[in-house]
């Protein structure tokens, strides 16, 4: 049962690089058909999508967040990285990581979210 734990810091400065750790075990984040997600929800608003990354290390972005956003993944550490540059109040959110086998209708796995504030 994959299990996954995000992991960075609480507390990001205006204009700087957010940067997030997934942690994934339980399984391989190279299982065949499995992807990575992160998300994210912003005080008093829904879930946004930020990226994801497949098992096969293919990459897709939000195209809102895009040009801020990159997705990368260290295999020997089965870790999941996240990075959101030039932040702004705005960017503050709980940020998930969620897996998801795409013969599934849902997530099979969430992390427990971790709160990133964006403040001088």
């Amino acid at each position: 049962q994959v299990q996954l734990q995000e992991s960075g810091p609480g507390l990001v400065k205006p204009s700087q690089t957010l940067s997030l750790t997934c942690t994934v075990s339980g399984g391989s984040i190279t299982t065949t058909y499995y992807y990575y997600f992160w998300v994210r929800q912003p005080p008093g608003k829904g879930l946004e999508w930020l990226g994801t990354i497949a098992y096969s290390g293919y990459i897709d972005y939000s195209p809102s967040l895009k040009s801020r956003t990159s997705i990368s993944r260290d295999t020997s550490k089965n870790q999941i990285t996240l990075h959101v540059s030039s932040v702004t109040p705005e960017d503050t959110a709980v940020y998930y990581c969620a897996g998801k086998a795409r013969s599934a209708d849902d997530f099979g796995a969430w992390g427990q979210g971790t709160q990133v504030t964006v403040s001088p």
